[in-house]
């Protein structure tokens, strides 16, 4: 990705002779011939390194200066003067310029400096960005086939720049995944930014993504740089993708396809170079069939899929989860960790945990807090609303969810039938005129036991 330099100079000679210069070089070039447009630049570009001259008409170069330090205070400026005197270069120092060069300009002394410049900006940047994603969770538990699917699946396609796909429930870690594939791509030091497409209002969602210029509706009272030019160079995760308005899917379309896109209110095309991740809860075809969602944004997106599992499809890393949990809630509350009884964990096996992952270690983190004794108990779970299967017998009608209803009823309907048929997989699975393979998924999902040798048709 080019590194972009803005040069402000008053004399149009100068500024195209660096501008010739660096573009040689390959950097990409802005210039201004005042401090007016210099900062109106600053304000909607991405800006990499300045090159500031001292004498101006109207703003002065130190004025500039200070004026760009509030706006980017890490952005490196390199004042340029052809009157520079030690006091200039001071005032310039204190004012938090990079460096001070007279004219007229060593051509390799320049280069030198804005290399140096944008390296010491590259380190100040990924600083803020390791501070940003320090206490983020990028480790991705379980031990289900599924889950050691998806965690190859992500090692193989972390390092391309193949757009993935993430679907599954709420809860169930779609986020998670996005910044696992990020932390592991070649853009790891580049921006993660994500967006929540059903957290932003369908009016919002143009000017979020995109960008907008001052005065382009109601409420735009300055100019906004969108997420896309924010995530160049790294990569855009875009959350519950399935809820954005069919205007902004077309934009986000034609981002993908030809890596360009205006600002709401703009006719300037912007490039960028960003990464897509993609995730959703719903049936996105489903939802193209309805003409919710635009087939071929689906099919654009849709490079690499991933379906995370809800957590009652993958019932036997609950016990890797909660024990997970119970040390990293542990560790936040700077006490040692809880343990689990065996009742407590047979409680934990048998709900359907219709808030997966999430609702599990939220439950986690209120035990931890809640619990007086080392050990959580089955009695410690009621308290807190969980769903203990013997409850569910009495009364399955008292169930909250559909989902929890179902999963119940077909649990109870498949341990039914393997005890009618003395354990026997095969025999059941005919019975039901069902595959034995499914049957078994069916059994490991409900964590039904039984005999590794029940598969056998022992008739």
């Amino acid at each position: 990705m080019s590194k972009r330099v803005l040069i402000v100079d008053d004399e149009e000679s100068i500024r195209s002779s660096l501008e010739r210069l660096l573009s040689y070089e390959k950097y990409k070039t802005f210039a201004a011939a005042d401090g007016a447009a210099a900062l109106d630049l600053a304000a909607s570009e991405r800006i990499d390194v300045v090159l500031l001259d001292i004498k101006m008409p109207g703003m002065d170069g130190l004025e500039v200066l200070g004026k760009l330090k509030e706006l980017h205070p890490d952005l490196p400026v390199i004042i340029i003067s052809g009157h520079g005197t030690i006091s200039t270069a001071v005032d310039a120092t204190k004012l938090g310029a990079f460096d001070f060069l007279e004219k007229p300009i060593d051509m390799e002394r320049l280069l030198l400096t804005i290399r140096n410049g944008v390296n010491q900006a590259d380190l100040t940047r990924r600083n803020v960005q390791l501070q940003r994603t320090i206490g983020i969770k990028t480790n991705i538990i379980g031990a289900h086939p599924e889950m050691l699917a998806i965690m190859e699946t992500i090692t193989r396609v972390a390092p391309t720049n193949a757009r993935v796909l993430i679907m599954g429930e709420n809860g169930t870690g779609k986020e998670l995944v996005a910044r696992k594939l990020h932390e592991l791509s070649n853009r790891a030091d580049e921006p993660f930014v994500e967006v929540n497409c059903a957290a932003i209002p369908e009016d919002l969602i143009e000017s979020e993504l995109f960008g907008h210029e001052k005065g382009s509706f109601t409420g735009a009272i300055s100019q906004r740089i969108g997420k896309f030019e924010l995530a160049d160079g790294g990569t855009l995760f875009l959350d519950e993708v399935g809820d954005m308005s069919l205007s902004a899917q077309a934009k986000v379309l034609r981002v993908l396809q030809e890596s360009a896109f205006e600002r709401v209110g703009g006719t300037e095309t912007k490039h960028v170079d960003v990464r897509v991740l993609a995730a959703s809860n719903k049936a996105l075809l489903e939802e193209a069939a309805r003409m919710k969602f635009r087939e071929d944004l689906y099919y654009r997106l849709n490079v690499v899929p991933i379906r995370i599992p809800a957590l009652r499809e993958r019932k036997s890393d609950i016990k890797i989860l909660a024990e997970y949990f119970l040390g990293e809630v542990a560790g936040e509350l700077g006490r040692a960790p809880k343990k689990l009884s065996a009742g407590a964990l047979d409680t934990l096996m048998d709900y359907s945990w219709p808030g997966n992952v999430r609702e599990l270690r939220n439950l986690i983190e209120r035990l931890c807090i809640l619990t007086s004794s080392d050990v959580i108990g089955r009695d410690d779970l009621p308290a807190l609303a969980l769903v203990r299967a013997e409850d569910a017998r009495k009364d399955p009608f008292g169930l909250k969810t559909y989902q929890e209803f179902k999963d119940f009823m077909e649990k109870e309907y498949l341990v039914k039938k393997l005890r009618e048929n003395g354990g026997n997989v095969s025999r059941t699975a005919r019975q039901l005129d069902m595959q034995r393979s499914n049957l078994y998924k069916k059994l490991e999902k409900f964590g039904i036991e039984f005999r590794k040798d029940a598969g056998v048709d022992d008739d």
